[in-house]
């Protein structure tokens, strides 16, 4: 990890940008952070839009999260942003829109196309920047995972033991190897619902939730479309964490 810019945000944050190998990343840190007084740690899931684009709403989630005491962490994915093209990517979502605009049912074939390769990518991705925060002497754990492409949640709940805790935002198509991976995950749950997602397919979401294993998870269900999650539903997950990590 190489620390490439820093810069104290109005609130007293440090944001520092990083690259990780070629992957581009964030992290925010509470100014009370200290080796002497080392901070949990919530890695901040992106939607695959680039970090650039996303920003506005990352460093907001990030700030939240730091005036609760936490550090928060996001990195590029797979194809996003300044990040090499990924070809059979592109070609995913370019079917997935061809479907959608013709109105045709989305098939387990082009979900699987679309998220899987993704998963598989990503997720030793995270691990890796987990290696390196958490070799920071101002992080000290617990971790928790927030957001983003939830089929990616699913899989670091099941394969990383450093995750205590995440909140998950369903509104992204889920493979059904995803579906039985869900069944292995113990770790407490919070997941968000948009019930009018209009990308979502509602059931699907209610199906995952349905099958994660964990004896603590609670569905947060709200009214309105994939960008309307209202800011009380967000309070409660940052009470979630609070309860979890601190």
């Amino acid at each position: 990890m190489q620390f490439t810019s820093e810069q104290r945000l109005d609130d007293g944050v440090i944001e520092r940008e990083f690259t990780l190998g070629d992957i581009p990343g964030i992290l925010w840190m509470p100014a009370a952070a200290s080796a002497s007084a080392p901070v949990p740690l919530i890695l901040l899931g992106p939607a695959p839009l680039g970090l650039r684009k996303m920003y506005p709403r990352l460093v907001a989630r990030a700030q939240h999260s730091a005036a609760e005491g936490f550090a928060t962490a996001t990195i590029e994915l797979p194809g996003s942003g300044n990040r090499p093209r990924w070809e059979a990517a592109e070609q995913a979502r370019a079917e997935l829109r061809r479907v959608m605009e013709a109105g045709e049912p989305v098939s387990d074939e082009i979900v699987d196309a679309l998220v899987l390769p993704l998963v598989d990518k990503a997720v030793p991705e995270w691990q890796a920047a987990l290696d390196a925060l958490l070799s920071l002497p101002e992080i000290g754990g617990p971790v928790g995972y927030s957001g983003g492409v939830i089929s990616i949640g699913v899989r670091l709940a099941v394969v990383e033991p450093r995750i205590s805790a995440a909140v998950l935002f369903a509104g992204s198509f889920v493979p059904r190897a995803i579906l039985e991976e869900a069944r292995q995950v113990t770790i407490p749950l919070h997941v968000l619902l948009q019930w009018d997602d209009e990308g979502n397919d509602r059931q699907a979401a209610l199906d995952l939730f349905d099958a994660f294993g964990s004896r603590e998870k609670t569905l947060h269900a709200n009214m309105g479309g994939h960008t309307g999650v209202p800011q009380f539903a967000g309070d409660e997950a940052a009470r979630f964490f609070t309860r979890h990590l601190s």
